[in-house]
């Protein structure tokens, strides 16, 4: 194992003696000031921004967002925030407006989500296309004066993606689709940002001297107040960037901030708590640490290295150094740096990069923390963890929406439920609804009937008023004159008062159908009781939208009697479900007893 270890050592004495390393930041010092603001680490592994070189000044395939294009707060002197023009590109070309989603499954790209609208600028049409994909969202404007017909939407992909194969588009046919597409096209989209702000006072080269540091100076107070505005933190409603609002456990105020409709919480290191004995202050570095942005204020000439601070999510630094802090003509010398993966942003520095205290260095120091975020997300990192959550949310996206157009087509598992017999849905609410209403329907005609020819209960009868008049006229009544008839249906009916009004009413009822037919069965013939019977039954099999009514052939009544009572309980309009079957079904076991002494 020995022999291991020195050849592990030699190699990377090797390779470090192979490269040439930075000066340290002790030699720096030891050469005298004037200092530079910012020194390389030794290995290397961070760049500096030189003002001097104008060629890189945003960062490399981001599109520049336009205030006036975002309809935010215009800027003042001139510099743009830079963003991802595809995250609100659907929500100002397509929202609300004439055009068609599609998406695809199962291609060599994985799903895809397309967009496509036509539009007409100057007299020129064209043809506006986002396609989205696990890898990149794209969105661009195709002419089409070379064209004598539309692209197919197969084409239109085939010329984003020249290698992809499988490409088989199936239309989007829901409502809410828009809303659901711009959701994921903006999750992308950021309006809360958190940045670190650390003190650095002369000579400070250890993250444990940065962090420890308790006092303020006027200078860096002016800096503070010149960000944004002192808050208190103790019930604060605004973006609270991880600060305890609601028991002070990150310290009793911080610096916050509006700009261009965006919230902005600074984490200054002398606010947050400070512990004794805790030689990393782990209480001000887990917040600063986890922040991926910082300010490095510094009030005197001192260097200061990127890899003082260990951190993974810090990417880059913006060096500011006060001039002439006491006078009236207070300036800030600026320097950024950030890792090797980081794309460069801007807006880019002047040379000098000398600022004068004024509203326009404050525009461009907020710009440029803004920028910088947004271009460290590009950096291999955390352009791996947007992969990933970008792969999740359009499968996610592309399965609801598959999901939402099938079951507009009546395709879904919805539908194959109610086929199958299930229960639920819109369709078979819909069915119950249309028949709890033909059932208090059929209630209300029958106890009208009862009351006036005292036939069969009202919740047995087939549903047909004209013919449950007829059968109950025929088989059951005595004829009555029509005068009569006329002057009975205009009798009032006495009605006593109680918890249940219709309770008593309908036993009376009963009481005088079970009279009546105790005469009839005396004084009918057995062929009129065989024809009511047969009316009876074709009434009650003429209903088939009453699943409750099953017609037998040998003894209908049966089936009647065993249903009565489920039907009237089931009836949830009609207050006679309350009233009690006993009398009913003495009436009906009476009716068996006269269709079984008949002869057949």
């Amino acid at each position: 194992q020995a022999p291991k270890l020195e050849e592990q050592k030699s190699g990377s004495q090797k390779h470090k003696e192979d490269y040439i390393p930075y000066p340290s930041i002790d030699e720096i010092l030891e050469k005298g000031s004037p200092y530079p603001l910012i020194i390389l680490p030794q290995f290397g592994g961070y760049w500096i921004e030189d003002p001097e070189n104008l060629g890189t000044p945003t960062s490399s395939d981001s599109s520049i967002c336009e205030e006036e294009e975002e309809n935010l707060s215009p800027s003042t002197y001139g510099y743009k925030l830079e963003c991802k023009g595809e995250a609100r590109a659907y929500r100002k070309h397509f929202l609300g407006k004439d055009h068609l989603n599609f998406y695809c499954t199962g291609s060599s790209l994985g799903n895809l989500i397309l967009s496509v609208k036509c539009e007409e600028t100057d007299g020129t049409e064209y043809l506006r296309v986002i396609l989205r994909s696990k890898v990149k969202t794209l969105h661009e404007r195709i002419p089409l004066a070379g064209f004598s017909k539309l692209p197919s939407i197969p084409q239109i992909a085939k010329a984003f993606c020249d290698d992809a194969s499988g490409l088989k588009f199936n239309p989007v046919l829901y409502p809410k689709a828009s809303q659901m597409i711009v959701s994921y096209d903006e999750h992308e989209v950021n309006n809360t940002f958190k940045f670190g702000v650390i003190y650095q006072k002369f000579r400070q080269t250890q993250e444990e001297e940065l962090f420890g540091n308790n006092e303020e100076s006027a200078a860096f107070k002016n800096f503070l107040s010149f960000l944004g505005d002192t808050i208190t933190l103790q019930d604060f409603k605004g973006f609270r960037g991880g600060l305890d609002v609601s028991h002070g456990q990150t310290g009793a105020e911080s610096v916050y901030t509006v700009f261009r409709d965006r919230e902005i919480m600074f984490h200054v290191s002398t606010k947050l708590p400070f512990t004794e004995g805790d030689t990393q202050q782990l209480q001000r570095k887990r917040h600063i640490g986890n922040d991926i942005v910082a300010i490095i204020f510094q009030e005197e000439n001192t260097p200061f290295v990127p890899d003082m601070i260990a951190s993974n999510f810090l990417h880059a630094y913006i060096v500011v150094q006060v001039e002439n802090p006491e006078a009236d003509n207070t300036a800030y010398k600026v320097s950024v740096t950030a890792r090797e993966d980081v794309p460069s942003f801007g807006p880019p520095l002047p040379s000098p990069p000398v600022f004068q205290k004024s509203p326009e260095f404050r525009e461009f120091l907020l710009t440029k923390l803004i920028n910088a975020e947004n271009a460290c997300c590009k950096s291999d990192k955390f352009a791996k963890l947007e992969d990933r959550t970008r792969a999740a949310l359009l499968d996610n996206l592309h399965d609801e929406l598959h999901g939402h157009t099938q079951t507009m087509l009546g395709l879904g598992p919805e539908e194959d439920k109610l086929e199958n017999g299930g229960h639920g849905g819109f369709l078979e609410s819909f069915k119950r609804a249309i028949r709890v209403r033909s059932h208090s329907m059929e209630t209300m005609v029958g106890s009208q009937k009862k009351h006036h020819g005292g036939g069969i209960p009202g919740s047995l009868s087939g549903g047909i008023a004209h013919n449950s008049g007829e059968v109950t006229k025929t088989t059951f009544s005595p004829p009555v004159p029509a005068a009569a008839a006329k002057n009975q249906s205009r009798s009032p009916i006495k009605r006593r008062s109680g918890l249940f009004p219709r309770l008593h009413t309908t036993s009376e009822s009963q009481a005088e159908s079970r009279t009546r037919c105790d005469s009839v069965s005396g004084a009918q013939k057995t062929p009129d009781l065989g024809h009511s019977s047969q009316e009876m039954k074709s009434e009650t099999s003429s209903n088939p939208s009453s699943p409750e009514i099953c017609p037998n052939k040998d003894r209908p009544f049966i089936k009647l009697k065993e249903n009565g009572r489920s039907n009237i309980s089931r009836s949830s309009s009609s207050t006679s479900s309350f009233s009690s079957t006993a009398g009913e079904s003495e009436t009906l076991e009476e009716y068996d007893s006269v269709v079984g002494t008949q002869p057949s």
